[in-house]
């Protein structure tokens, strides 16, 4: 897991709010970085910040719904805070179903700020942890063979032993060795916690 300071990633290419926004959140004793463009924050920012993105809507060049769509695409998974000054609803719509955590109007107060804030940092630490599972379940599941993992995917569907052996045309005896040792490798102590783990991996759909 990335254990980097969190920060709140400002990107508006008007100085004045710049400044102020920079001024409000740091007195939160919040790290802050500010960029004038869109182009400037893709090109900075690393793909394992954490924290969150303060994205005016409205900007020269690359705007921040655009942006967003840019973001999600190089998997930079940080929540987005829209803020604007003549935003509309259909704006609003397609940003927070883009996945974007709230979408404010300036001038907005130091209040309904900080507590959107508070809850996009919120969403990122679920997001990192997510991410950090998904890594650790990927790791487990990436020393089975191709073999090792046939036989999982079918045992944590539900079926016997006897029935995955008639399947894949090997011996029950077989089917017994593969799922011990894919009990072995993964850590996992039954079925249920096997199933959990190549959920948490992807390599199979979470229900």
């Amino acid at each position: 897991m990335n254990t980097a300071q969190p920060t709140v990633f400002i990107v508006d290419d008007d100085h004045f709010v710049r400044d102020a926004l920079k001024l409000m959140i740091e007195q939160e004793n919040l790290a802050v970085q500010c960029y004038e463009s869109g182009e400037a924050f893709l090109q900075h920012c690393p793909q394992t910040a954490s924290g969150c993105v303060l994205l005016d809507v409205q900007m020269p060049g690359l705007g921040g719904l655009a942006l967003q769509q840019m973001l999600a695409e190089r998997h930079i998974c940080l929540p987005i805070i829209f803020l604007t000054g003549n935003g509309n609803i259909p704006m609003s719509v397609k940003a927070i179903k883009a996945g974007a955590v709230d979408f404010l109007t300036k001038p907005v107060t130091r209040g309904r700020l900080v507590a959107a804030i508070e809850s996009a940092l919120q969403e990122n630490e679920k997001m990192l942890q997510q991410t950090s599972l998904a890594e650790d379940a990927g790791a487990l599941i990436a020393r089975l063979t191709a073999r090792e993992k046939d036989v999982m995917h079918l045992a944590i569907a539900g079926l016997s032993n006897k029935e995955i052996a008639r399947k894949l045309d090997i011996s029950f005896r077989t089917v017994e060795v593969h799922k011990s040792r894919i009990m072995q490798k993964t850590g996992a102590g039954n079925l249920i916690e096997l199933a959990r783990i190549a959920r948490e991996s992807g390599i199979v759909p979470h229900d």
